[in-house]
């Protein structure tokens, strides 16, 4: 079977800090680097290195090639993604010394990419894929439309946050995947529990304190717990969990299996700096994982 992921492309640009900047306050960087990155891109690189066959949908400037190509080298399918006259959307990461962060986000060409663009990309797919969606980009009501009309398992990542966003594609979504914040934020704009949403399965990743799994089915929470690491850089370690998560449902795994594999690699992926070129591969989660039983 296949991912498609309709997402984010940035260039990101990390600067290591002593502690996330107060109001007004200025600090020196000891460090920066630039690197892969945008939700759609880490998610796209974490599913394919868990093994899934993967295909992006997205756009780029005319200065991000290098970016596709480097999707292109960990095995993300690039051809459905646009090369615009606009600038590739990018990330300013400023990354304390506990391994918090702070990001300022330009959408740039993930933005600006056309609606028929997207659509048009998901006639290639077939009953039984996967489709992976973010709020990086535009355009996800009528992707989760086209791709529950196909037949497609439709996982929806709702970050970065937005209660409208996430009413808007609900009706279309098989699973819906969120961090502890956003759901309660999303309680609280709704006025509803979680588990009265009309989505058959809620993932809630917890951080180090793993992941829950809400079955609106049967009413059934299942926790998966996290392996415990030294954090360096907890930038895209959401990402590498919903790419892991995409892939392992594809191949076939129950989801509380392909939670804990996805768990797994987000722990490895917080103990490298970075974003999609810190995110480990699937032999590396497979031995990560015997080191925990």
């Amino acid at each position: 079977m296949t991912v498609w992921n309709v997402g984010s492309i940035n260039i990101d640009h990390f600067y290591d800090v002593p502690h996330i900047p107060a109001p007004g306050e200025t600090l020196a960087a000891t460090d920066v680097r630039t690197g892969l990155g945008g939700k759609g891109a880490n998610q796209s690189v974490a599913a394919a290195r868990a093994g899934a066959r993967v295909h992006h949908i997205g756009a780029v400037g005319r200065d991000g090639g290098w970016a596709v190509d480097r999707m292109g080298r960990y095995g993300v399918g690039t051809d459905h993604i646009l090369v615009m006259d606009v600038p590739t959307g990018h990330a300013i990461i400023t990354l304390a010394s506990d391994g918090e962060n702070a990001i300022i986000i330009f959408g740039g060409a993930n933005t600006a990419m056309p609606a028929d663009h997207v659509v048009a990309a998901l006639v290639a797919a077939r009953a039984g894929d996967v489709l992976l969606l973010q709020n990086e980009t535009l355009y996800q009501p009528a992707a989760a439309s086209a791709g529950q009309g196909a037949g497609l398992r439709v996982i929806y990542s709702a970050a970065p946050f937005d209660a409208d966003a996430v009413v808007a594609v609900l009706p279309h979504v098989s699973l819906l995947v969120l961090n502890a914040v956003e759901a309660a934020q999303l309680e609280a704009a709704l006025g509803t529990a979680l588990g009265d949403l009309p989505v058959p399965e809620i993932v809630v990743t917890r951080g180090a304190a793993g992941a829950d799994l809400r079955d609106t089915r049967t009413g059934a929470t299942v926790h998966v717990p996290a392996p415990t690491v030294d954090a360096v850089d907890t930038t895209g370690a959401g990402d590498t969990f919903a790419g892991y998560l995409a892939a392992g449902l594809d191949a076939g795994l129950p989801t509380v299996e392909a939670m804990a594999r996805a768990a797994a690699a987000s722990a490895l992926k917080v103990t490298r700096r970075g974003t999609a070129d810190a995110i480990p591969d699937g032999d590396e989660v497979a031995a990560f994982l015997l080191t925990q039983a």
